[in-house]
């Protein structure tokens, strides 16, 4: 009777173990200025600025 209760815990621990699920945030990093003006071959790294951005217009 103890041996089938103590299994009967032990099942229960595995499966109350093995059930939980863990997200990790991730973390969506851009690409600094630098690196995608070597990337896309321009002369600048300006236009890849966050601060020239709003810089651009729709109108052009």
């Amino acid at each position: 009777m103890r041996n089938l209760l103590k299994i009967t815990i032990v099942l229960c621990s595995i499966a109350m173990f093995t059930s939980c699920k863990v997200n990790h945030g991730t973390v969506k990093r851009s690409t600094a200025p630098g690196q995608v003006k070597k990337a896309t071959g321009a002369k600048s790294a300006k236009a890849y600025a966050p601060g020239q951005q709003k810089k651009k217009s729709n109108n052009e």
